[in-house]
Parts: C-alpha cells; sequence; structure tokens
C-alpha cells in the first residue's frame, strides 16, 4: 500500500441503482461517534453486505488505506471507516457538479474557513453558491482528484490542517495544469480539506475555462501522484525520520552497507565463467563481419539476443544477483511513496538504468576481436591528492624562508643597528651615499610594510618611506623596494623595476664592502647572489660570499652556506658539513639552523637518526620563530610557524592559529602562505571550506608564479570545480607549473591532450608533456607512456623504451606497471618469456591487492585465452561501477542528478512561462 492515495476522474451524474448508498451516507450506523466499548467489537453483518456491494460497485475500493485497516481488524470502527471513506470518494459518480461541490465545501469533519471549507488560488474568500454554479455550467472535462494520507503521516508532516493542504495545491498547481493538458491560465480549480479520523484527505475539483482543453492519461496522473509525494515526504527523505520509521530506515542503511559491500567484492574478484568467455567469443568474432556503428541500438536482434546472454549470465554471479536483489529494494522504498503496485523485478538486460553495461559488453568483444592491447584495472590511474600536493602534511617541497634580512633580536641590534652592519653618519646620509641605517624613518618604513598589533600593512606609506630613504643611500630601502615590486605589494608585479632597485642594492653593498670588510653586508651579498636578486643566480658566488662571513662567525651565514651544502649548489654535496655549520649557527640561536638540525636527526642525514633530538630542535625552532616574528612581522616567518602549526611541527597541531599566520602572510604577498590557504579553504572533510576564499587565494598564488596553486588551480578549471570550467586556462596553469619542474602538472597536460573530450587529440603535445613528467620521475606518466608504446596505435611500438619505463614507474611501487610487467614476461607478449621475472613482478603488484595480477599467479597455466578471463572480469567492473551510480541516484545516496534532458525541458518550460533562465533552478530531486 502506498503512503499517499491520489485518485483521478471524471465527474458523473446521478446514478439510480446508488440511490441506496447515498441514503446510507446519511443513515447508517456510525454516522455519529461510535461508543469507545463498541469501535473494537466484529464487524456487523449488515457492515459487510454493505462493503461486499461497495467492492462491487467501486472496485478500486480496495486501494483505501481504509480496506487496509479493515482487512487487518474486521471491527465495527474499521468497518464503519471503511464504508464513510469508499462512498465519500466515489460520491462524484452518485451526483451532478452542483452536488459534490456543495458535499465537499460542508460535509462534516471539513475544516472550514469561513462559512465553508472550499479554497482555491486566491486570498479572497471564495461565494459557495458561485463557484458550485460555475462547476454545473461546465460543459467540458471535470475531474475529481482526492488526496489521502494516513493520519499519523499528516500529524508528523504538518498535513492535518487546510492551510497546509492550500500552501500545497498552490505550490502544485503548474503541475496540474501540464499534465491535464489545460494552459495554466486558464486552469480552474477547488479544494476542501477533509480531517477525517484515520485518513484525513483532500477533495479537489479541477477543469479548465477553455471547455476544449483537457485530457489525463494514467502516465500522467502518477506523474502528478508522485510530485505530491516528492513535495509531502521530503522530510522523510532529507532527515531521520520520526520514532515511528527509524525501524525503516535502520533496515535501508543495513541495505545500502550490503549493497556497498557487494560492490567492493565486484570491483576486487575476478569473474571467472567458461559460458561468459565462450559467449565473448562467439560475440567478437561475428561482430568481425558486421557492418555500421557496434552500439547496441544498431545491431540485429539476433546479435542483441546474444548480448543479452551475457548480461544475464554475468546478473548470475552471485554477488552480482545480490548487489541486483539489493538496488531493487532501495529502489521500491521510493516506488512505495507514490505507486500502489510495484513493478514485477526485470532481468537486469532489461533493466533500463543498467543499459550502458550492454554497450560496454560489445566493446570488449570488439578488442577481442581486433587483439587489441587492454589495460585491465586502471581506469582511475592517477595520482592521489597527497601525492599531487607533494605530501605537504609531512614536509612541504617548497622553498622554505630565509632568516631575516635584518638582524632585530636584541642582542644583535645594539643602538638600533645591526651588531656587525657598518656604521653610518650623517655626512654619507646627506650626501646620498651607500650605507646601511636602521633609523627612525626606515623603521617606521618597515612597520607600514608588516604592520603589528595596533597597525594593519599600509603599502602606499611603507613605499613613500622606502623611496625617501634610498634617494638618501640606504641600501636596506633599495633592497626592500625590489622586494615590494617583485611580489605586487600596493601595485601591480613589476620585474623590471624590481630587479633594477635589486641591482642598486647589490651594487651599494659591494661599495660599502669594497671601503671596509662586514661579516654582515658579505652575508646580504651572498644571499642576493643564492636568490639572483638584481644579478644572475650563482651559487658559487654565493658560497664564496658566505664563507667570508662565516670565517668571521656570522651564524645566518653559517646557516644559509649549510644549506649550499646539503644541497650541492656552488659546492660538492657534504651532508656532514652541512650538519656541522647548522649546529654551530644553532649554538648562537638560530631558529632556522635547529629546524634544519631537527629534519637530520629525524632523517638521520649527516648524522645518526635521534628522535628526541629531533622533537627538541623543532620545539627550540617554533617557539624562537615565535619570538623573531612579533619583533619583525616577516612574511617568511610567518608563514613557517603556519606550516608549523599546520603539521603539529614541534607544538601542538592547531589549524586555526596556522590559518591566521597563514592570512597574515599571504596578505603580505607570500605565495606559499596564500597556496596554502587555498589548499585549506578547498578542503571539505578539513572543517574550514570555503570555496570562494580557497579560489581567490590559489588565484593570488598562482599569478605569483607559484606550481603548486598553478597545478591546483588549473585541475578546478579542467573539471570545472567552485570555478566556470575553462580547459584553455587550464592548460595555460598546467603549462606555467610544468616549466617550473612540476611533474604532476606536466602530467595533467599529456593526460587532457591525450584524452579529453573538449579538445582535439595531439598525440605529439601530449608525449611531450608525459615525456617531461617521466623525466621528472611521475611514476604514472611512465606507466602512460608505456602504455601508449606498447599498444602502437598513437605512437610507433617501442618495446625497449615500454620496459624501460614500466621498470621506473614499477619500481616506485606502481602495481599496475608491475602487473603488466609480469603478464608480459609470463605469457612472452612482446618479450622472450621469463616466468621467474614473471613471478616477481606479479608478486609485488598482488602484494598492492591487484586482483589480475592474484588470479595469473594463483592460475599461471590452466587458462589457454587470457583476453576472454580478462574480457569477464572487466565486464563484472564495469558493472560494479554503474551499480555505485544508480545507488548514488537513490534517495539517500550521495546525490541524485536531474537528467540533462529532464534540465533542459524544466528551463524551457520556465522560460516560456517568463521566468529567468535561472529563477530557482532545480539542483536536487528526492522522493
Amino acid at each position: 500500500m502506498p503512503r499517499i492515495i491520489f485518485k483521478c476522474r471524471y465527474l458523473k451524474n446521478a446514478a439510480a441503482h446508488a440511490e441506496n448508498l447515498v441514503t446510507y451516507v446519511a443513515t447508517r450506523e456510525g454516522v455519529e461517534k461510535i461508543p469507545q466499548n463498541r469501535q473494537n467489537l466484529p464487524a456487523t453483518v449488515k457492515q459487510k453486505l454493505l462493503i461486499t456491494d461497495i467492492l462491487a460497485r467501486f472496485p478500486d475500493s480496495d486501494r483505501l488505506f481504509e480496506y487496509e485497516d479493515y482487512q487487518n481488524s474486521p471491527t465495527v470502527e474499521n468497518a464503519s471507516e471503511l464504508i464513510s471513506a469508499a462512498l465519500d470518494q466515489n460520491l462524484d459518480q452518485l451526483s451532478h457538479q452542483e452536488v459534490y461541490v456543495n458535499y465537499i465545501a460542508t460535509r462534516p469533519r471539513a475544516e472550514k474557513l469561513g462559512a465553508h471549507g472550499l479554497f482555491s488560488d486566491e486570498n479572497t474568500p471564495l461565494v459557495l453558491l458561485q463557484a458550485a454554479e460555475e462547476a454545473a455550467r461546465h460543459t467540458g472535462n471535470i475531474w475529481t482528484p482526492i488526496i489521502s494520507l494516513r493520519r499519523e503521516d499528516a500529524a508528523r508532516l504538518g498535513y492535518d490542517n487546510a492551510a497546509a493542504w492550500m500552501a500545497l495545491l498552490r505550490k502544485q498547481r503548474n503541475i496540474f495544469a501540464e499534465q491535464m493538458k489545460i494552459t495554466p491560465e486558464n486552469l480552474r480549480w477547488y479544494a476542501a480539506f477533509h480531517n477525517e479520523g484515520h485518513h484525513p484527505h483532500c477533495h479537489m475539483i479541477v477543469y479548465s475555462a477553455d471547455s476544449r482543453e483537457g485530457y489525463v492519461t494514467k502516465p500522467a496522473i502518477e506523474t502528478m501522484r508522485s510530485s505530491l509525494a516528492r513535495e509531502i515526504f521530503q522530510q522523510d527523505l532529507l532527515q531521520i525520520y520520526s520514532e515511528q520509521t527509524v525501524r525503516r530506515d535502520s533496515l535501508t542503511a543495513e541495505s545500502r552497507d550490503t549493497l556497498r559491500e557487494l560492490l567492493e567484492q565486484m570491483e576486487d574478484r575476478i569473474c571467472a565463467s567458461p559460458v561468459i568467455e565462450d559467449l565473448m567469443s562467439r560475440l567478437a568474432e561475428r561482430l568481425k563481419y558486421t557492418a555500421g556503428k557496434k552500439q547496441y541500438g544498431y545491431l540485429k536482434a539476433p546479435l542483441k539476443e546474444l548480448v543479452n546472454q551475457i548480461v544475464d549470465e554475468l546478473a548470475k554471479d552471485e554477488r552480482v544477483a545480490a548487489a541486483y536483489a539489493k538496488w531493487q529494494e532501495l529502489r521500491n522504498e521510493v516506488l512505495r511513496t507514490y505507486k500502489d503496485q510495484l513493478p514485477e523485478p526485470l532481468p537486469l538486460s532489461q533493466q533500463k538504468e543498467f543499459k550502458q553495461i550492454k554497450n560496454m559488453v560489445i566493446a570488449e568483444a570488439v578488442s577481442l576481436g581486433d587483439r587489441h592491447v587492454t589495460f585491465e584495472g586502471d581506469e582511475d590511474v592517477g595520482p592521489s591528492s597527497e601525492e599531487e600536493n607533494g605530501a605537504l602534511e609531512t614536509e612541504p617541497k617548497l622553498p622554505l624562508p630565509e632568516p631575516p634580512e635584518i638582524v632585530v633580536n636584541q642582542d644583535d641590534v645594539p643602538d638600533d643597528t645591526p651588531d656587525d652592519a657598518p656604521p653610518s653618519d650623517s655626512d654619507r646620509t646627506a650626501s646620498g651615499k651607500p650605507h646601511i641605517a636602521w633609523n627612525d624613518r626606515y623603521k617606521q618604513a618597515r612597520t607600514f610594510l608588516f604592520g603589528n598589533d595596533e597597525t594593519e600593512p599600509d603599502f602606499e606609506q611603507a613605499l613613500r618611506l622606502f623611496l625617501e630613504e634610498a634617494e638618501d643611500g640606504n641600501v636596506l630601502a633599495m633592497h626592500d623596494l625590489g622586494r615590494m615590486y617583485a611580489d605586487g605589494l600596493g601595485r601591480e608585479i613589476d620585474t623590471g623595476t624590481s630587479f633594477s632597485w635589486y641591482a642598486k642594492a647589490l651594487s651599494s653593498f659591494e661599495d660599502i664592502e669594497s671601503e671596509k670588510e662586514n661579516r654582515y653586508v658579505e652575508y646580504r651579498i651572498g644571499k642576493m647572489y643564492a636568490a639572483g636578486l638584481g644579478t644572475e643566480q650563482d651559487y658559487e658566488e654565493a658560497a664564496g660570499w658566505f664563507g667570508e662571513a662565516v670565517s668571521k662567525n656570522h651564524k645566518y651565514a653559517q646557516y644559509s652556506l649549510a644549506g649550499l651544502y646539503f644541497r650541492g649548489q656552488g659546492v660538492k654535496q657534504n651532508y656532514e658539513t652541512a650538519f656541522s655549520l647548522y649546529l654551530r649557527a644553532a649554538v648562537q640561536h638560530t631558529p632556522y639552523a635547529d629546524y634544519e638540525l631537527a629534519k637530520m636527526y629525524r632523517d638521520g642525514i649527516g648524522t645518526v637518526v635521534n628522535s628526541a633530538e629531533a622533537a627538541r630542535h623543532f620545539k627550540i625552532a617554533f617557539q624562537g620563530f615565535q619570538q623573531m616574528e612579533k619583533q619583525s612581522r616577516d612574511d617568511k616567518l610567518q608563514y613557517r610557524l603556519g606550516q608549523m602549526l599546520y603539521t603539529g611541527t614541534g607544538t601542538e597541531k592547531d589549524v586555526e592559529a596556522a590559518l591566521g599566520y597563514f592570512e597574515k602572510s599571504a596578505r603580505l604577498g607570500n605565495v606559499h602562505a596564500q597556496y596554502m590557504l587555498g589548499r585549506i579553504y578547498l578542503d571539505a572533510d578539513g572543517g574550514h571550506e570555503n570555496t570562494e576564499q580557497a579560489v581567490r587565494w590559489l588565484t593570488k598564488s598562482a599569478d605569483g608564479g607559484n606550481a603548486l596553486a598553478q597545478y591546483a588551480l588549473g585541475k578546478l578549471c579542467r573539471d570545472g570545480t567552485h570555478v566556470e570550467k575553462d580547459i584553455s586556462r587550464a592548460i595555460s596553469l598546467f603549462t606555467l607549473a610544468a616549466e617550473q619542474e612540476n611533474s604532476y602538472a606536466a602530467y595533467a597536460l599529456g593526460r587532457l591532450y591525450l584524452q579529453n573530450e573538449d579538445i582535439p587529440k595531439d598525440v605529439d603535445a601530449a608525449v611531450k608533456w608525459l615525456e617531461k613528467s617521466a623525466d621528472l620521475g611521475n611514476q604514472f606518466a611512465q606507466y602512460t607512456l608505456a602504455k601508449l608504446y606498447l599498444s602502437g596505435e598513437d605512437v610507433p611500438k617501442d618495446i625497449p623504451k615500454v620496459l624501460e619505463l614500466f621498470q621506473k614507474s614499477a619500481a616506485q611501487g606502481n602495481s599496475l606497471a608491475q602487473y603488466r610487467l609480469g603478464r608480459l614476461y609470463l605469457l612472452g607478449e612482446d618479450v622472450p618469456k621469463d616466468v621467474e621475472a614473471a613471478i616477481r613482478w606479479l608478486t609485488l603488484s598482488a602484494e598492492q591487492g591487484n586482483i589480475y595480477a592474484r588470479f595469473f599467479l594463483d592460475h599461471p597455466d590452466s587458462f589457454q585465452d587470457p583476453p576472454l578471463f580478462l574480457a569477464a572480469t572487466r565486464l563484472l567492473h564495469h558493472l560494479s561501477r554503474i551499480f555505485r551510480e544508480e545507488q548514488e541516484r537513490l534517495p539517500g545516496g550521495p546525490r541524485m542528478q536531474v537528467e540533462s534532458k529532464l534540465r533542459r525541458k524544466i528551463r524551457q518550460k520556465k522560460i516560456a512561462q517568463g521566468h529567468a533562465p535561472d529563477d530557482h533552478e532545480q539542483k536536487l530531486i528526492t522522493y
């Protein structure tokens, strides 16, 4: 029995043979409230005879809620309710229009809105006599819909009063008009709510002002019923049911869990079926000689039957059969809401929701017939989000902040000037001669640049004061001007002007150093050569300047030179020397050095692994960074603190505090902090999702040249996620990132050019970027390139290159590459057979869960034609994905999409009615 009953019949004149029934409406037992002591007595003989007569005259009365109650318990009360409901809902068969209108408006238990219970579109009170006369005079079709609910549902969902029904029917009126083939402006309707004891219901009269309009079909009745059901029961399908339906929800959840487990089994198992293999072999052979499109709709009947046999044979697999049964149970939960009778279960091959499996069967058969190289199990091959982002949770693969250019802790800045900076005097300042001055005006400019607890950054004021200082010859101001123009702080990025100011600063530092050696100036010159600021990047030159400062025991020079030795830049790589220099700098209270020492202790690089020392130095570094940031407000320090709080390095993990530091750093133009903000705000599971802010910060970071941001933003543009889909922009962003050696961006470019429906296929461009990514060590690019060279369809077949690329990818743990190598060697496909190598690679792949590799290991000699077995297994996996998609379309699944054709139809209809195209766009369908 459905949870909503909806009838829609024509109004007819009274029938003489039914007079006794009309009379009984007024005189029958139970017209007054039945005494409580008689309610549960068995139905009387007279009641039973009358019910028999009613069922004979009005057979569809057995679909009433009251009939179900009477069947379950044939008491006096239930018999009375059934007789009353049956006559009430068939009165249109027993009287003419005017009588019917009066009846539904004034009968007992009709909720009255004044003198009667009639309502319609208008808020103004209706004149009952006028409405009745209009209906009586109408010469066209008149329909008498009746909508009935169970008392418990009506009370729980708020449909136990006339106001709720009035709002519902006014909202549904255009759907009624469409289904009854009535122009909306011609629709006339009246309704009244009858608050019956067990099953409250609503009577309607519907007709068109144009008597030539109006026609109702059975599908239209079902559509109106389902539309009402979706609206009335939407609460049940968007939130937990009340206590009366908890058990049903529990059973539904159990069914979903069972179906999910079955789908996982389908995806993780093989399908060894001799029958399917034989049928696939026959289909493949026959398709060789079939002209035209190889799609189910274009095939002749005998071939279609063969395809159906394969699908139904798949359905015999116990996992598929169980999954199909569970899917039908879940779908029937939806249908019970508004259908009187559930459809009979269909064979899988005849179920329209799964028709796409038929074309997959045909595609597999064509591939078998043509002996194409197949790559089973790699439909979703690609990097995980952690791999794409460079595993940022553990150690970001980003340039780490350098020590501040100006040393500002109290020990190093007696009299407001770095202790190792050369002195300045008024003559040098007045003449504009290069000098270093940590004076009041310069400090004020720095405050405007970085801000403090009382002051927000003011880039315009900072620029003005830096320019004044630079004109007076202050080298520190020249350097800061280069940074402002480079990062676009308060103005557009201007790399030319930036380079010019950096070059002036470098030249001035060298002039100061030429007059008198100074370790601080030597350190600053080394930093500029290391970063390529105002000059070509030259690590060897940088190492020389750092060495000069180190010889004078400059702690930041020790830290910077250690970094060059660690990376082998400008000097021969030497971890032990790097460790020693970091240690010397850390002794002088350099938090940066503590941080690097902690990593070396943690990883056992340049020293033995020592977790306790690693933790100690991380903690010292974090505390030191905090103290330095309070004094300098440097964006690099803020980024570093944010990163340590985000990952819980040297402190407790605190994403909220990390966001605070990232925000400060990002506002100062730090592209790494901007990227981290974008990434955190994009994470739906992190508790801070804000897609608008995510796109904003990723865009700023990408514009600033951050490769990870360019790649992340490129993915959003490619997929149309949170931004409008824009393949051209995606390609541009991926290209920028790939040119910065981002292997994932290069891989994404290769895949785009190879198999994206939005742009023409470009094999040359695909190979170019895949090779770049593969050369950078990307295992997915290596695997994808190897597939290309193995299939020989888009590029010439090249087995030596295939083996090289598969081996590189497999060595990085790619289970698909390991499986493919194992299969090549086991079957002797294109390479000499090597069982020992095959078992080695298949074992590695199987240990990672590759079911195909496991099957080959378990059955190395038990089959003669592996492609047939593999085709059957692939079909099983295709089917599991179709089940998953269909499960998600059911209420309670992750989401339910409105079909594209229906969206277009809705949009066209709304436009025709004068609505804006995006007015109340329908996003979700629930039943």
